[in-house]
């Protein structure tokens, strides 16, 4: 097998402008890219990363940790961050925590005996004074879709109270008074801030909050199926369904229709994240736009900025949802 020094003998360069051109560092010239390239074709060279991450201190890997790997919200964010991340040259280790504390901590400790050089986090169990001590720990992270005053410049995350509130308003705005909500697990902090921002709007139009038209699911479709068949079997009088996602909403309309109810004649919808499948839905799902992508992609910023050393400005923390019309929703 081919060594580094027998690359440098034969491209007739030092061993520090090999292992320049290994690392891409700026420095290094086009004409001597050239000669190491077609040395180590020639040789039929292949680098060592053990040796490499060994010689710079980096691995050029970053560990992702998502509560779920299944559904189109995390599939938007994790193509946002490993599209940004491979362009730079960056590699991705992926695992799941699901909502869970113990299943959570095992996969930080994980992707740091992996030698990532950061960490991504998407973290729902884990509680923020064990997030701050981990902040002071060796291996670096950012937290995606939670605020943590202590460390607010390594979060990225959205307004959720203003989303949920914008949801609700846009219903109320329509005529609707007696709304019913399908929340997400109400342990989660973007879910209780959603559930928050939805009584904000119902408060400012003087609209009494009704705990019974409260179903709290688990942000899974089969959740929205199911608060929406409670709500129709308690008989409850409601106009309209806000729900905490889309794909909790989509699951209440498919209620909605095996009980013949039409939508949004007799009972209007709207969700949450605009993710792909609500312009497929029939009617197209009113929602709110979540930009994850977007936001995922400055997790990666921040990173390549402070870890990387890369050239990178305006990174911004704060995420502000938008309202999206569709026909999901109807005046009465």
């Amino acid at each position: 097998m081919a060594t580094i020094y027998e690359v440098s003998e034969l491209a007739g360069v030092s061993l520090s402008s090999v292992s320049r051109v290994l690392n891409n560092h700026e420095h290094v010239s086009e004409k001597t890219k050239i000669k190491v390239n077609a040395a180590m074709k020639q040789l039929n060279y292949r680098p060592n990363s053990i040796a490499r991450s060994l010689a710079s201190n980096r691995t050029d890997c970053i560990g992702i940790l998502v509560s779920e790997l299944h559904g189109p919200f995390y599939g938007d964010m994790l193509t946002g961050i490993e599209t940004q991340l491979r362009a730079a040259g960056k590699h991705v280790i992926i695992t799941a925590g699901h909502s869970d504390e113990k299943s959570e901590k095992y996969g930080i400790d994980f992707l740091v005996n992996r030698k990532c050089d950061a960490l991504i986090l998407l973290v729902d169990a884990i509680s923020d004074q064990d997030l701050i001590e981990l902040s002071h720990e060796s291996t670096p992270f950012v937290l995606l879709n939670r605020y943590i005053s202590e460390m607010k410049e390594k979060c990225f995350y959205l307004d959720n109270i203003l989303g949920g509130y914008l949801a609700t308003k846009q219903l109320i705005e329509q005529g609707h008074k007696d709304i019913a909500y399908i929340s997400g697990p109400l342990k989660k902090q973007d879910a209780t801030e959603r559930h928050e921002g939805h009584k904000k709007a119902l408060a400012e139009f003087n609209i009494d909050y009704n705990e019974e038209l409260l179903y709290e699911g688990d942000f899974l479709t089969k959740s929205g199926h199911e608060g929406m068949t409670y709500f129709i079997e308690k008989q409850l009088t409601y106009t309209a369904v806000a729900c905490a996602n889309d794909e909790m909403a989509s699951g209440a309309m498919k209620g909605a229709r095996d009980h013949n109810i039409a939508i949004p004649q007799e009972c209007s919808f709207i969700g949450f994240d605009n993710v792909f499948f609500t312009e497929y839905l029939y009617p197209q799902l009113s929602t709110i736009h979540y930009p994850i992508t977007d936001m995922a992609k400055m997790s990666t910023q921040w990173i390549l900025k402070n870890i990387y050393k890369k050239d990178i400005s305006n990174i911004q923390n704060l995420f502000i949802p938008e309202l999206v019309l569709r026909d999901s929703v109807q005046s009465i």
